[in-house]
């Protein structure tokens, strides 16, 4: 794929890219920070003007010195003085096959514009088959030093979402990152990794060259393709790595500290873009179990195809609180956008806790459904259950026990034996003697 890129594109980059590689690049001047580029760029939409009004409007001019009272306008001119060097750095991307896009251009990341909205990096840097970026899939993520059974772990799963025909969503960092993606692109399957640094090296790399050139494996940063590691940059690649994916799974996390406890701590407690999953078997984990206590859910272990796809595609039951419509930053709607959230992409919420307060659901999403339940002359509480109910459908992709169940709800063991039992009495569930397990019925809803 060429880098021919929208004058919109090319001003952004100029105004807020470092431009690593050509002539003088590091006398730059102060380039804008995403906060100073978010706020241009809604004065910007609010004069319904775009960012390449201020290079080539008739009246440029008098455009920069109105966004003097927000940036300094001789800032703002040295900044889209760069040509030349921008001019030298597309010829290094075109040669390494590097493509960027904007939030400005029709073809920018669908899920990153409707989940991140306004927060959307203004620049995505690439190599590979964007189109990747938009089927979504199953995260996998987890600490850098882990032992050699984790990253068999890490590798296993990599295997069968590659098997399922899904998406491995990764980080592509040492250790869990590149263990489940590996394996995903050595079993035939497809990847998208989230680079933090060196996506020119991670680009030409042998081992991606193949997977690169079939359309199985996209790399993307938001950071200059020659940029280092940063441990800034770090972090703030975990939300994406979240709002490119369907479900995700944290296979291993220190407690407390690391990129993969921040960012699974972020969906849990903030964003909530997919229902957070923790390993389950092997070796205890202090970090997994602190997520565990803040929502997440132990994952199934699925062991078939079938299995792994209705823990991908089923949502946490929830009522959202609705959003309003999904526009870029000068005025114009994202591709297919709508009010509503997409099949497939839905706007997700954590249903579990151990705190027992406010389970299933945020005190005020629980309020939504009760008064929506009363105007429907449906009772709270069956409306509560029927939260509960699609709760347990989706831990019970495989069996567990009731405890188990317990644990995963953040409910007492008495209270989840009493939601069993009603489960078992409409027919959706089965209780086994050996063990003493409850699980689906093979005529429940998934038939």
């Amino acid at each position: 794929m060429t880098v021919e890129l929208s004058p919109n594109t090319q001003v952004i980059l100029l105004l807020t890219a470092p431009l690593i590689g050509g002539q003088r690049s590091d006398a730059s001047p102060d380039l804008l920070s995403p906060a100073e580029y978010k706020r241009l760029a809604i004065y910007l939409r609010e004069k319904k003007r775009q960012p390449a009004d201020l290079l080539h409007a008739d009246d440029a001019s008098r455009l920069l010195h109105d966004c003097s009272s927000d940036i300094d306008a001789e800032r703002l001119r040295r900044l889209l003085g760069r040509g030349f060097l921008l001019s030298q750095v597309i010829e290094q991307w075109r040669a390494r096959a590097i493509w960027v896009v904007s939030r400005a251009d029709p073809d920018y990341p669908r899920r990153l514009k409707e989940r991140l909205r306004e927060d959307a990096p203004a620049v995505i840097y690439g190599c590979g088959d964007r189109a990747l970026l938009d089927l979504g899939g199953l995260a996998v993520v987890g600490s850098r030093h882990v032992d050699a059974a984790v990253l068999e772990y890490a590798a296993s799963v990599g295997q069968l979402v590659a098997r399922a025909g899904r998406t491995l969503v990764s980080g592509g960092a040492k250790g869990v990152d590149q263990a489940a993606m590996r394996a995903a692109l050595e079993a035939g399957g497809k990847a998208c990794g989230i680079l933090a640094d060196s996506l020119e090296r991670a680009a030409m790399n042998r081992e991606h060259r193949a997977p690169l050139l079939a359309g199985r494996l996209v790399l993307i940063s938001t950071h200059d393709p020659r940029a280092g590691f940063n441990v800034g940059n770090a972090m703030q690649r975990n939300k994406l790595i979240y709002a490119l994916a369907d479900a995700a799974l944290v296979a291993n996390s220190d407690l407390n500290r690391g990129g993969t406890w921040s960012g699974a701590v972020e969906q849990l407690d903030k964003l909530r873009f997919v229902p957070i999953y923790v390993r389950s078997t092997g070796a205890p984990s202090a970090g997994l179990d602190a997520l565990l206590h803040k929502g997440a859910r132990p994952w199934p272990n699925p062991r078939s195809i079938e299995e792994l796809e209705r823990i991908i595609e089923m949502p946490i039951p929830t009522i959202s609180e609705p959003s309003p419509p999904d526009q870029d930053l000068f005025g114009q709607g994202a591709p297919g956008a709508t009010t509503s959230t997409p099949a497939g992409t839905p706007d997700i919420r954590s249903t579990a806790n151990t705190t027992g307060e406010k389970p299933f659901a945020e005190a005020e999403g629980v309020n939504a459904r009760i008064a929506q339940s009363q105007q429907s002359n449906v009772q709270p509480a069956e409306s509560l259950f029927d939260t509960v109910r699609a709760s347990i459908r989706q831990l019970l992709v495989t069996p567990m026990k009731d405890n188990e169940v317990a644990a995963a709800l953040g409910v007492l063991p008495a209270q989840a034996k009493a939601w069993l039992q009603r489960l078992v009495d409409e027919g959706m569930l089965e209780k086994r003697k050996r063990p003493a397990v409850y699980t689906l019925k093979q005529s429940g809803l998934f038939d």
